[in-house]
Parts: structure tokens; sequence; C-alpha cells
């Protein structure tokens, strides 16, 4: 008797085993059967359907490996009108899930932005994004975007123009010195040569390439700098280069004559510019397209600046763990940005980002395919580089472009800081005359902005 309730209690001991892998099964299949969703996405790099760039061939490599999430591309929102087409979404309730962001400050005080802390703290891969960059999207201890791409800003020289005219092209670690000489000997307007393609920009990176202690348009711990000797100088060399016929976008007509092309960007395709100032976005098409000699140089006095893209999720997303899955594979993860190279190389598509993500098999494997030697020199001298601020730093579009100053140029009686610093560099008005006027302007905009984000 005792072994037959033995025999029954083995029986139903089997069955009961069975039962649970049974249920186990059920539920890993049910794990499996996960729920389809779409989310949307607006963002200014996609081309278009035909182009099929390799942003849109990121969003397809990422529904095969997600097949229960749909990636809708928002086509509603303006690049010519970025902000003002995302407010309007935002007042239909039609925000896009996942957004690219002009400026984080804007998108935050209007209430847009989803606090992802919570879904970074955890996450090694966003571990492994360069401590400034994370910072650069925090807030008042909270994460509010996903650094997106990478790029650096410079120069990119090209070494034919030099090398014919038997002259040394700068080259990485260069001084503001060499610069000047540089631009100045190559130059020959008649021949068709322009030492650089605009001056604009030389007033915003002059004062870090000289003094350490400086940032991107003298910008060190919020606090301005605009009438320092540093940014005098600056503003200055501008106007020596473009008063004086060395950079092709401000030259008269009648010399511009001298050049092949409809725009700037066509005249230095067709090798006329000597040195241009750039960003590493614009490498991709020399790489497909160029037919000179070039390189990647940087700033004068060994800096790089660095530009990061960013991208937001609305506040409003039903999907948001979804959404910051995309995000992730189009941006920082590593699985994401491997797949990016792999898709470049295979359709012989040009990397149109530096790695967000410092992890070293990304950077070994993404220096072996990158074909310029100086973005690789610039990275391995991060440590020295300077951060534009643009799209990150509260008050900064207002300090470097957008506040009206009161000071009457031409036909406005109200000019705006860019419009004043632009016709400094035209030579039309004095610098010394206005610096310290600028210079607390632009402490007032970063103090109001700062403020008006406190309770973010």
């Amino acid at each position: 008797m005792k072994k037959v309730l033995s025999l029954l209690m083995i029986i139903a001991l089997l069955f009961s085993v069975a039962a649970c892998s049974s249920d186990e099964k059920a539920s890993s299949d049910g794990d499996s059967k996960k729920e389809n969703v779409t989310i949307s996405y607006a963002s200014w790099s996609l081309g278009t359907e035909k182009e099929q760039n390799l942003e849109r061939l990121m969003i397809k490599a990422f529904e095969e490996k997600y097949p229960n999430i749909k990636v809708k591309i928002d086509e509603s929102i303006n690049p010519t009108d970025w902000n003002g087409t995302l407010a309007a979404a935002a007042s239909a309730g039609k925000m896009p899930d996942v957004f690219a962001l002009p400026q984080i400050p804007t998108s935050l005080s209007n209430d847009w932005l989803m606090d992802l802390t919570k879904m970074t703290e955890n996450d090694k891969d966003f571990a492994n994004i360069p401590e400034a960059v994370r910072e650069s999207a925090t807030y008042n201890d909270k994460v509010y975007a996903v650094p997106f791409a990478q790029h650096f800003l410079g120069y990119l020289v090209n070494k034919d123009l030099f090398n014919e005219a038997n002259l040394d092209y700068p080259e990485f670690g260069f001084s503001v010195e060499e610069y000047t000489k540089s631009i100045k000997e190559v130059t020959n307007i008649n021949k068709g040569v322009a030492g650089t393609n605009h001056a604009f920009s030389v007033a915003d990176w002059y004062p870090a390439a000289v003094n350490p202690d400086m940032g991107w348009y003298t910008l060190k711990d919020g606090q301005y700098a605009l009438d320092s000797k540093e940014f005098i100088a600056g503003a200055n060399l501008a106007k020596e280069i473009t008063t004086n016929n060395y950079a092709y976008e401000s030259l008269p007509d009648d010399l511009k004559a001298n050049f092949k092309g409809e725009n700037p960007e066509e005249v230095w395709m067709n090798g006329q510019v000597a040195v241009k100032w750039d960003g590493t976005w614009g490498v991709p098409a020399l790489v497909e397209k160029g037919t000179f000699d070039f390189d990647f140089i940087g700033l004068p006095g060994g800096r790089t600046g660095v530009t990061n893209d960013f991208v937001g999720i609305s506040k409003t997303s039903k999907h948001a763990e979804e959404a910051f899955l995309f995000s992730k594979w189009m941006s920082f993860g590593k699985e994401g940005f491997m797949k990016r190279m792999a898709i470049a190389e295979k359709e012989g598509k040009a990397l149109n980002t530096l790695p967000v993500n410092a992890d070293p098999e990304i950077l070994d494997e993404y220096f072996a395919i990158n074909e310029v030697p100086g973005i690789k020199t610039a990275y391995d001298n991060l440590d020295n580089a300077i951060v534009e601020p643009v799209k990150t730093v509260p008050g900064y579009v207002d300090a470097r472009w957008e506040a009206p100053t009161g000071v009457k140029i031409g036909e406005e009686a109200n000019a705006k800081i860019a419009l004043l610093l632009d016709n400094v560099i035209k030579g039309n008005v004095k610098i010394e005359d206005y610096a310290k006027q600028l210079d607390q302007l632009a402490d007032q905009k970063s103090k109001e902005a700062n403020e008006a984000l406190k309770d973010k």
C-alpha cells in the first residue's frame, strides 16, 4: 500500500512540475508578444524618402530589431521655423514623441520635455557619454535631453592650394599668428583663391584660443567678458580679414566674379577656399565628392570646438520607454552606433557624426574607418576642447544674437547684438565703443534665463 501511495505521489509531483513548466512557457510567450506601438519622430537631418540617407537607414534597422515598434516620421515640424511649429504642435496636442532640439533651454521653458533621469541613471551606455556632455543635458540635477550626435567645430584646410603656392599649410596645433599669416599669404583673388570663407566666427573662438581661462564667446561659469582685451582683439582680427578681402563671402561682387560657383559651398568644393570654417558635418561631402587633399585642423591654440545635437522626448508621450529606446539606438547606444558604422560601410555612406559613446570598441572601429587624420588628433586632444554653448546654455542665443542693443545701425533703430557685431566685423563701427555695453547686456540675459529655469 505504501508503494502505491509513493507511486501516486511521484506521478502527482511530475504533473505539478509539468504544469509549472507550462505556466512558465506561457508567461515567457506572453512577454515576447509585446504591444505594437507607433512613435513619431521629427528631425531636420532625415533628407527625403528617395535619398535614403543614413538616418533613414538607421530607422529601418531599428524597426527590424524591434518589430513591435513602428517609427513614423513627423514632417509637420518645419525646419525653417522649428520652435514655432513645435509650439503649434504642442498647442494642438500633437507633439512628436521624439524631436530634435535647436536649444534645450527653450524647450524646457516651454514645458515640452520629459524628465529622463530615471531612464538614464542606470543605463551603462549613458554612463559612457563624456561627463561634460551629460552635464550639458542636465538642469537642476535632472536629465532632459538625449545627446544625439557629436561634431567638432574648427577649420578644414585645402592642402593643395598651399602646396601649389609653395607654402606650408597649417596643421592641428597651429597658432593664431600662423592662422593669420596662412590665410593672408595664400590669398590670390585675381587667380580665384580666397584665404578663408568668412571671418564671422573669429570673435567667438579667439578669446579661448589665446586665453585657456576663457570659453566660447568668452563665456565661463555663466559670465561673459565681452569688454576684455581678448574679445576686442578677436573682433578686430575678424574686421582685418574681412575688410582686406581675405574672406570670400565678404568680397564685393566684382571680385567674386573670379570664382566658380553659385554659392560659398560650391566655391569651397571647387577648391578655391584655402581654410574653411566649418563643422565635421561637412566632412562626408568632402569624402564623397571632394577633388582636393584636405584635413581637419581644429582651432588655433590646439583647441577644438565641440557641439552636440540633442533630441528630447515629449512630456506628453504615451510611449516613453519605446521613445527612449529609439533615441538611444539612434545616438549613444553602443549597439546602435556599431550598426550605424556597419550600415555606412555597407552602403558606401560617410559617417555623419562622431561617437557620442566613448566605449573603446566603438572608438577603435570608428577611427579604423575614418579617413580624416585631423579628426583623430582632435579627439585625442578633447581635454583641451571648448564647448559651443548655443544649444545648452540658458540665455546664450540672446547674448550672442537676439538681444536688442538700443544702437542704431543703418536703417535699424534698435539693432540686435548679431547685427551690431556683423557691422563691427565689416568695419562699419568700432568694437571698442560698444564692448562694455555688450558685456553688460549678455550678463543680464544670462541671469534672466537662469532664473527662469530655477523652478523647472
